[in-house]
């Protein structure tokens, strides 16, 4: 499976599972909707950031040269686009089945406005992530390289 393919099906999801808890949630607790949304904006954020930044490290470390790593951007970007429009799509079925409330919005909708949304909320925190990972491993690179012995050269 490829990378993108793998992050696209695990953020659409847990978009999709966030609405739906969200959902739920505002229908027992409509009061406490404001704190409730940031919630699942902090942690749909989070785990993202989080996945970026391993890939940014791992990327870093694997390279032989630290100025061309590999593209990560388009990457995140495909994964994305087929998590938003994924998600959109998902959400807007799992809204006709009773007792789901995603928000009763066109199908339209979903896949423009709302998908759009989704693929920069993923898109811009990745790369975020990706540049902190970058940066971690040339740190703790940097700080490896410091502390070995100069090597001797052999003369014969």
């Amino acid at each position: 499976m490829n990378g993108w393919v793998l992050r696209a099906v695990v953020f659409g999801a847990l978009v999709v599972v966030l609405r739906a808890a969200l959902g739920f949630a505002m229908a027992y607790w409509p009061t406490h909707g404001a704190w409730m949304r940031i919630l699942c904006l902090i942690v749909l954020v989070a785990t993202i950031v989080s996945w970026g930044v391993l890939d940014g490290r791992a990327d870093r470390i694997t390279g032989s040269r630290p100025e061309r790593g590999s593209d990560l951007t388009l990457l995140w970007l495909k994964a994305a686009v087929a998590g938003g429009v994924g998600s959109g799509l998902v959400a807007w079925v799992l809204d006709w089945i009773p007792r789901f409330d995603l928000g009763d919005n066109g199908l339209l909708f979903e896949l423009t406005a709302s998908a759009s949304f989704i693929i920069l909320l993923i898109f811009v925190p990745a790369l975020i992530g990706v540049g902190i990972g970058r940066m971690l491993a040339d740190r703790r690179g940097s700080k490896r390289r410091a502390a070995a012995p100069p090597h001797e050269s052999a003369d014969f």
